[in-house]
């Protein structure tokens, strides 16, 4: 058997379709993986094998298809075209490093793409060589499963696959593939490959496509690509806010990482607040701090706009009705954020339905957090376990104040209120050190067994669980010298 043949036989549950390779040639190239030297599976994700309706345990054994040696039976390969934004400066891109194999669809009819991350040079690749190293690779793998456990619209990620061949980055460093599942990967960037073409039809075609992939509901609507502007809008308010709720930074909003079904998408360097400080930036390649925690809901909303103005030829056939019509939409994102993150704080500390001054008393515990340099999980899991929370904001004397104010506010609700903020507030993030000793005890020495335990912690992130206690009273460092790498 040749290396790039199909692998042999159905067994496995491979139902690959290739529907995004009806739309214009423009938009994507046929790209085979490059085969690697050595290909030994190293993560395997049982759980969202068998969501797929693969067979896990066959699976297992098949590490030449998660290093890009052999495909599923139905793949069709291509690299995707896109552009994006990167730190607000316009590109044209495309996957430089990833190649599309199908689109899994389950038992129940559902769809995902199946993609091969590290898989070698494709068309787009300009100076790069197409590979990943194993850190980003395991990171992507451990940060993306924590989020979906976290309740987060995401990618998932099913596998990662050493290579058995050096990667040159600052230092050489062994590789890897990730295989990764997304409800699809058409971006923002997409959008604006098409129009930066000054390709209508491929644009037409795209958003057609888009439409009735995601989101069939709006072919109803009397102008179905206004309507996507608004869907993809109200999925970025959403989403923005839960990354806020948590912690979350993602660390590289470029517009080719912001995904139109709404899933979280790349994590490069992304991380997780200990301290709470919405000025705290992990990235670094991110000097200026454009995608600091606090700016996050800022940047959704440029990207929106990056967004709407792809589809103004769509919109309608005059620019300055087009515009307006945009426009119109635009101004609604300030207000779903603003519902949204409003709703998702208060239920942090136990409040479902508003009542004038309860915002204003979240807000007062981030200030109070901010000026004591308090722990954003812990504060909110010690609140939601009556537990005493981190020792700078409880020596704090206006936090007394704060905590009087809010039991009063609770009242006789109070144990109702405490069981719904512990359905909210996590007992563990993915600690950025915790994350990085796991990859380093892979990477360097072969050993899984701090990987092995960080994930069972992080599969159950609201439950005090054993896995969970274990880390609980592991030490953390402070995180104002930490730094996340891109990865390329």
């Amino acid at each position: 058997m040749e290396a790039m043949n199909q692998a042999q036989g159905n067994g496995a549950g491979w139902n690959l379709e290739a529907t995004y390779q009806t739309l214009p040639k423009a938009l994507f190239e046929p790209c085979e993986p490059v085969p690697v030297k050595q290909p030994t599976l190293l993560l395997f994700n049982r759980a969202i094998a068998e969501h797929l309706g693969l067979d896990a345990k066959q699976l297992e054994t098949q590490d030449a298809i998660f290093a890009g040696n052999a495909l599923p039976p139905g793949s069709q390969p291509i690299a995707q075209a896109y552009g994006g934004h990167q730190f607000g400066q316009f590109n044209i891109l495309g996957d430089g490093r990833a190649i599309l194999l199908g689109e899994q669809v389950t038992p129940i009819g559902e769809r995902y793409d199946i993609q091969l991350k590290g898989s070698g040079r494709t068309l787009y690749s300009r100076r790069g060589d197409g590979r990943s190293a194993m850190g980003p690779m395991l990171r992507e793998f451990i940060l993306s499963e924590a989020m979906h456990a976290l309740g987060v619209p995401t990618t998932r990620s099913l596998a990662v696959a050493a290579t058995g061949e050096a990667v040159h980055r600052e230092t050489l460093q062994p590789g890897a593939v990730l295989t990764r599942v997304a409800a699809s990967h058409i971006r923002v960037g997409t959008f604006q490959f098409a129009a930066a073409m000054s390709n209508y039809e491929a644009l037409k075609a795209l958003t057609a496509y888009t439409i009735q992939r995601h989101y069939p509901e709006v072919n109803q609507a009397e102008n179905p690509p206004l309507e996507l502007l608004n869907q993809v809008i109200a999925k970025q308010a959403e989403l923005i806010a839960q990354w806020m709720s948590l912690g979350f930074i993602h660390g590289v909003m470029n517009t080719d990482n912001m995904s139109i079904c709404g899933e979280t998408i790349d994590y490069g360097p992304c991380a997780f607040l200990n301290a709470f400080n919405p000025g705290m930036v992990y990235s670094s390649i991110d000097h200026q701090g454009r995608y600091a925690y606090g700016n996050q809901p800022n940047i959704g909303h440029w990207n929106l706009v990056r967004f709407a103005e792809t589809l103004l030829p769509l919109l309608h056939e005059e620019k300055e009705q087009a515009i307006e019509l945009a426009q119109n939409a635009l101004d609604d994102y300030a207000e779903r954020f603003n519902v949204a993150y409003k709703r998702r704080m208060l239920a942090k500390i136990g409040i479902e339905q508003e009542e004038e001054g309860d915002f204003d008393l979240a807000q007062r515990l981030l200030n109070l957090m901010q000026a004591s340099d308090a722990d954003f999980t812990h504060t909110f899991r010690a609140l939601s376990e009556e537990r005493a929370v981190p020792l700078q904001l409880e020596a704090a004397p206006e936090y007394q104040e704060w905590r009087t104010v809010w039991e009063s506010r609770l009242g006789s609700q109070k144990a109702e209120s405490l069981e719904a903020m512990r359905r909210v507030n996590p007992w563990i993030i993915p600690r950025n050190r915790w994350v990085e000793e796991a990859i380093e005890a892979v990477v360097e020495k072969g050993d899984f067994e701090p990987l092995g335990h960080l994930m069972g912690a992080l599969e159950r992130p609201f439950e005090g669980s054993e896995a969970t206690r274990e880390f609980l009273t592991k030490p953390y460092e402070e995180d104002e010298s930490y730094q996340t790498f891109c990865g390329t």
